[in-house]
């Protein structure tokens, strides 16, 4: 089995030049030929929808804040909805986190996938990751997303990496000079992650403040 999967924070459809732009965002997103892609900063109830419709994909919304609409986590994706669960990954005095913890079948298969966007301070991630990770329970599995962690060396990571396998941190933000691997992609079994990089073009350092990674899994 072969599956095409990227992450990208959309910056709710602002880009790097500070202008909303939801049409670039869609260009981006057609670029990646993705089967599976998890968005972070996302309207769920209006641009989530709207990109759904006009790649003629299934829009899977994970919603944290509410705005004048849902904000959070979303899904894009080629493959047929199974099991959804949301997971709250929200500390108590911090922005509200979350996850989507749902089942697709592409294939033939069942690959459980996991896209989340993670808090900014350390003690936050430490906590969600370890809630991430029970979570985790397909023999296929795939989680990704933001997980703001600048520390490569920190202990979520290396949580993570004990159950995943290695997977390498590429640079995707900011956007028009990337310094930091904040958007992550890993996979379950490890070492079925055959290729994986930073989609870097014209549009898409502008489209948003984070550059979408984009990996090719094998089974």
């Amino acid at each position: 089995m072969r599956l095409v999967v990227a992450t990208y924070n959309v910056h709710g459809c602002v880009g790097s030049d500070g202008r909303y732009n939801r049409e670039r965002i869609l260009n981006v997103l057609k670029d990646l030929r993705a089967d599976v892609i998890a968005l972070q900063e996302i309207d769920c109830e209006g641009t989530l929808l709207w990109l759904a419709e006009r790649m003629k994909l299934t829009g899977i919304a994970g919603p944290v804040l509410q705005h004048t609409g849902s904000f959070g986590n979303g899904i894009l994706t080629n493959c047929t909805m199974g099991d959804l669960r949301l997971v709250d990954l929200t500390i108590q005095g911090e922005v509200p986190r979350g996850a989507i913890d749902v089942d697709l079948h592409c294939n033939g298969e069942v690959v459980q996938v996991i896209a989340t966007h993670l808090g900014l301070r350390p003690y936050e991630r430490r906590s969600q990751v370890q809630a991430l990770l029970k979570q985790s329970r397909n023999i296929y599995c795939v989680l990704l997303g933001d997980i703001n962690e600048w520390f490569l060396w920190g202990r979520p990571l290396r949580w993570i990496r004990t159950m995943f396998g290695h997977s390498p941190a590429l640079r995707t933000f900011p956007a028009r000079s990337p310094l930091f691997a904040l958007d992550r992609i890993w996979t379950r079994p490890p070492g079925t992650l055959i290729h994986i990089q930073a989609h870097q073009t014209s549009l898409s350092v502008t489209a948003s403040d984070h550059l979408p990674l984009k990996a090719v899994i094998e089974w």
